[in-house]
Protein backbone atom coordinates (compact mmCIF):
# COMPACT_ATOMS: atom_id res chain seq x y z
CA UNK A 1 0.00 0.00 0.00
CA UNK A 2 1.28 3.46 -0.88
CA UNK A 3 2.85 5.40 1.97
CA UNK A 4 1.05 8.56 0.85
CA UNK A 5 -2.37 7.02 1.53
CA UNK A 6 -3.31 9.35 4.42
CA UNK A 7 -2.44 12.43 2.32
CA UNK A 8 -4.87 11.50 -0.44
CA UNK A 9 -8.37 13.02 -0.26
CA UNK A 10 -11.04 10.40 0.45
CA UNK A 11 -13.43 10.13 -2.51
CA UNK A 12 -16.62 8.13 -2.05
CA UNK A 13 -17.92 6.46 -5.23
CA UNK A 14 -21.48 5.16 -5.19
CA UNK A 15 -22.29 1.87 -6.91
CA UNK A 16 -24.87 -0.87 -6.79
CA UNK A 17 -24.18 -3.90 -4.62
CA UNK A 18 -23.84 -6.10 -7.71
CA UNK A 19 -21.60 -3.87 -9.85
CA UNK A 20 -18.97 -5.91 -11.69
CA UNK A 21 -15.40 -5.85 -10.43
CA UNK A 22 -14.18 -4.74 -13.86
CA UNK A 23 -16.43 -1.67 -13.85
CA UNK A 24 -15.45 -0.88 -10.26
CA UNK A 25 -11.77 -1.11 -11.17
CA UNK A 26 -12.27 1.60 -13.78
CA UNK A 27 -13.91 3.79 -11.10
CA UNK A 28 -11.11 3.03 -8.65
CA UNK A 29 -8.30 3.71 -11.11
CA UNK A 30 -9.85 6.94 -12.40
CA UNK A 31 -9.68 8.42 -8.89
CA UNK A 32 -6.42 6.82 -7.77
CA UNK A 33 -4.38 7.94 -10.80
CA UNK A 34 -5.22 11.57 -10.01
CA UNK A 35 -4.27 11.41 -6.36
CA UNK A 36 -7.51 10.41 -4.65
CA UNK A 37 -8.29 7.56 -2.26
CA UNK A 38 -11.36 5.76 -3.67
CA UNK A 39 -13.95 4.30 -1.31
CA UNK A 40 -16.79 2.17 -2.65
CA UNK A 41 -20.22 3.10 -1.30
CA UNK A 42 -23.32 0.96 -1.84
CA UNK A 43 -26.50 0.08 0.05
CA UNK A 44 -24.72 -2.79 1.88
CA UNK A 45 -21.61 -0.70 2.65
CA UNK A 46 -22.33 1.91 5.33
CA UNK A 47 -20.81 5.26 4.44
CA UNK A 48 -18.44 7.02 6.82
CA UNK A 49 -19.32 10.30 8.42
CA UNK A 50 -16.57 12.07 6.51
CA UNK A 51 -15.69 12.30 2.81
CA UNK A 52 -13.53 14.85 1.02
CA UNK A 53 -15.33 14.34 -2.30
CA UNK A 54 -18.18 12.31 -3.78
CA UNK A 55 -18.81 10.68 -7.14
CA UNK A 56 -22.37 9.51 -7.74
CA UNK A 57 -21.82 6.77 -10.28
CA UNK A 58 -23.75 5.21 -13.14
CA UNK A 59 -26.23 2.37 -12.88
CA UNK A 60 -29.93 1.49 -12.98
CA UNK A 61 -32.85 3.83 -13.61
CA UNK A 62 -34.06 6.22 -10.94
CA UNK A 63 -37.50 5.52 -9.50
CA UNK A 64 -40.09 7.53 -11.40
CA UNK A 65 -42.00 8.72 -8.34
CA UNK A 66 -38.92 10.66 -7.19
CA UNK A 67 -39.33 13.11 -10.08
CA UNK A 68 -43.03 12.79 -10.83
CA UNK A 69 -42.56 10.62 -13.90
CA UNK A 70 -44.52 7.69 -15.25
CA UNK A 71 -43.48 4.25 -14.03
CA UNK A 72 -41.66 2.18 -16.66
CA UNK A 73 -42.36 -1.52 -16.23
CA UNK A 74 -39.48 -2.85 -18.33
CA UNK A 75 -36.55 -1.17 -16.55
CA UNK A 76 -34.40 -2.01 -13.55
CA UNK A 77 -34.47 0.24 -10.50
CA UNK A 78 -32.56 0.15 -7.22
CA UNK A 79 -34.65 1.82 -4.49
CA UNK A 80 -32.06 1.26 -1.76
CA UNK A 81 -29.39 2.92 -3.86
CA UNK A 82 -31.69 5.86 -4.64
CA UNK A 83 -32.20 6.31 -0.90
CA UNK A 84 -28.47 6.08 -0.15
CA UNK A 85 -27.45 8.60 -2.81
CA UNK A 86 -30.15 11.11 -1.92
CA UNK A 87 -29.05 10.84 1.71
CA UNK A 88 -25.42 11.44 0.71
CA UNK A 89 -26.32 14.50 -1.37
CA UNK A 90 -28.51 15.85 1.42
CA UNK A 91 -25.60 15.51 3.82
CA UNK A 92 -22.63 16.64 1.74
CA UNK A 93 -23.92 19.33 -0.64
CA UNK A 94 -24.70 21.84 2.16
CA UNK A 95 -21.20 21.23 3.53
CA UNK A 96 -19.60 22.29 0.26
CA UNK A 97 -18.08 18.87 -0.47
CA UNK A 98 -17.20 18.57 -4.21
CA UNK A 99 -19.63 16.28 -6.04
CA UNK A 100 -19.44 14.79 -9.52
CA UNK A 101 -22.39 12.90 -10.99
CA UNK A 102 -21.74 10.38 -13.74
CA UNK A 103 -24.61 9.26 -16.03
CA UNK A 104 -27.28 8.17 -13.52
CA UNK A 105 -25.41 10.33 -11.01
CA UNK A 106 -26.03 13.48 -13.06
CA UNK A 107 -29.71 12.60 -13.22
CA UNK A 108 -29.88 11.99 -9.49
CA UNK A 109 -28.28 15.35 -8.72
CA UNK A 110 -30.95 17.01 -10.84
CA UNK A 111 -33.73 15.04 -9.12
CA UNK A 112 -32.32 15.91 -5.71
CA UNK A 113 -32.49 19.58 -6.68
CA UNK A 114 -36.14 19.24 -7.70
CA UNK A 115 -35.67 18.69 -11.43
CA UNK A 116 -37.26 16.11 -13.71
CA UNK A 117 -36.08 13.41 -16.09
CA UNK A 118 -36.99 12.17 -19.52
CA UNK A 119 -37.75 8.53 -18.60
CA UNK A 120 -36.87 7.15 -22.03
CA UNK A 121 -35.24 9.31 -24.70
CA UNK A 122 -36.03 6.80 -27.43
CA UNK A 123 -39.76 7.05 -26.73
CA UNK A 124 -39.93 10.83 -26.42
CA UNK A 125 -37.56 11.65 -29.31
CA UNK A 126 -38.84 10.00 -32.46
CA UNK A 127 -36.14 8.77 -34.82
CA UNK A 128 -33.33 9.13 -32.30
CA UNK A 129 -30.46 6.86 -33.25
CA UNK A 130 -29.68 4.23 -30.63
CA UNK A 131 -26.10 4.56 -29.42
CA UNK A 132 -24.88 2.43 -26.58
CA UNK A 133 -21.12 2.22 -26.44
CA UNK A 134 -18.22 2.88 -24.08
CA UNK A 135 -16.33 4.37 -27.02
CA UNK A 136 -16.42 8.14 -27.72
CA UNK A 137 -18.89 8.14 -30.63
CA UNK A 138 -21.13 11.08 -29.70
CA UNK A 139 -20.34 14.81 -29.93
CA UNK A 140 -21.21 17.22 -27.12
CA UNK A 141 -21.10 21.02 -27.18
CA UNK A 142 -20.12 22.78 -23.93
CA UNK A 143 -21.47 26.19 -22.91
CA UNK A 144 -18.67 28.75 -22.93
CA UNK A 145 -17.53 30.14 -19.57
CA UNK A 146 -19.32 27.37 -17.68
CA UNK A 147 -17.41 25.58 -14.95
CA UNK A 148 -17.53 22.42 -17.05
CA UNK A 149 -16.00 24.32 -19.97
CA UNK A 150 -13.19 25.60 -17.77
CA UNK A 151 -12.51 22.15 -16.34
CA UNK A 152 -12.52 20.26 -19.64
CA UNK A 153 -10.66 23.03 -21.46
CA UNK A 154 -12.65 22.45 -24.68
CA UNK A 155 -15.83 23.83 -26.26
CA UNK A 156 -16.84 20.43 -27.63
CA UNK A 157 -15.77 16.85 -27.09
CA UNK A 158 -16.47 13.28 -28.08
CA UNK A 159 -18.13 11.11 -25.44
CA UNK A 160 -19.49 7.64 -24.88
CA UNK A 161 -23.16 6.88 -24.33
CA UNK A 162 -24.78 4.24 -22.08
CA UNK A 163 -28.04 5.90 -21.07
CA UNK A 164 -31.71 5.96 -22.03
CA UNK A 165 -32.85 8.48 -19.40
CA UNK A 166 -31.80 12.13 -19.43
CA UNK A 167 -32.27 15.41 -17.58
CA UNK A 168 -35.44 17.15 -18.70
CA UNK A 169 -36.28 20.19 -16.54
CA UNK A 170 -33.33 21.53 -14.56
CA UNK A 171 -33.65 21.57 -10.79
CA UNK A 172 -33.24 24.52 -8.41
CA UNK A 173 -29.93 26.26 -8.98
CA UNK A 174 -28.99 23.85 -11.78
CA UNK A 175 -27.83 25.07 -15.17
CA UNK A 176 -27.68 23.00 -18.35
CA UNK A 177 -24.17 23.44 -19.70
CA UNK A 178 -23.77 20.72 -22.34
CA UNK A 179 -25.94 19.14 -25.02
CA UNK A 180 -25.28 16.60 -27.74
CA UNK A 181 -26.02 17.26 -31.39
CA UNK A 182 -29.52 15.78 -30.94
CA UNK A 183 -30.27 18.45 -28.34
CA UNK A 184 -30.27 16.08 -25.35
CA UNK A 185 -28.86 17.34 -22.05
CA UNK A 186 -25.38 15.97 -21.41
CA UNK A 187 -23.97 18.23 -18.71
CA UNK A 188 -25.30 20.17 -15.73
CA UNK A 189 -23.78 22.19 -12.91
CA UNK A 190 -24.89 24.18 -9.89
CA UNK A 191 -24.53 27.94 -9.87
CA UNK A 192 -24.77 27.87 -6.05
CA UNK A 193 -21.85 25.54 -5.28
CA UNK A 194 -18.14 25.58 -6.07
CA UNK A 195 -18.12 22.04 -7.49
CA UNK A 196 -21.41 20.29 -8.19
CA UNK A 197 -21.23 18.93 -11.75
CA UNK A 198 -23.05 16.16 -13.56
CA UNK A 199 -22.20 14.59 -16.92
CA UNK A 200 -24.33 12.11 -18.79
CA UNK A 201 -21.34 10.17 -20.09
CA UNK A 202 -18.70 7.96 -18.40
CA UNK A 203 -15.31 9.72 -18.19
CA UNK A 204 -13.86 6.84 -16.18
CA UNK A 205 -13.95 4.64 -19.28
CA UNK A 206 -12.10 7.20 -21.42
CA UNK A 207 -8.64 6.55 -20.02
CA UNK A 208 -6.69 8.27 -22.80
CA UNK A 209 -9.04 11.21 -23.37
CA UNK A 210 -7.36 14.26 -21.83
CA UNK A 211 -10.44 16.46 -21.33
CA UNK A 212 -12.27 13.62 -19.56
CA UNK A 213 -9.31 12.92 -17.30
CA UNK A 214 -9.19 16.63 -16.45
CA UNK A 215 -12.72 16.26 -15.08
CA UNK A 216 -11.74 13.49 -12.66
CA UNK A 217 -8.56 15.35 -11.73
CA UNK A 218 -10.52 18.52 -11.00
CA UNK A 219 -12.85 16.64 -8.66
CA UNK A 220 -9.91 15.16 -6.75
CA UNK A 221 -8.14 18.53 -6.52
CA UNK A 222 -11.29 20.25 -5.30
CA UNK A 223 -11.69 17.50 -2.71
CA UNK A 224 -8.13 18.09 -1.56
CA UNK A 225 -8.87 21.78 -1.05
CA UNK A 226 -12.02 21.00 0.91
CA UNK A 227 -10.33 18.66 3.40
CA UNK A 228 -10.58 19.42 7.06
CA UNK A 229 -7.26 20.48 8.60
Amino acid sequence: MSRDLPSRPLIGITTSDDKSQIAWRFDWFAVWRHGGRPLRLSPSRPWPGHLDGLIVGGGDDIQAHLYGGEVQLDVRVDPQRDELELELLEHFIPRGIPVLGICRGAQLINVHQGGTLDPDIYTTHEGLKRRRTVLPRKTVDIVGDSRLHRVLGVSWCRINSLHHQAVQRAGHGIEIVARDRDGLVQGIESRDHDFLIGVQWHPEWLLFNRPQQRLIRALVKAAGRSRHP
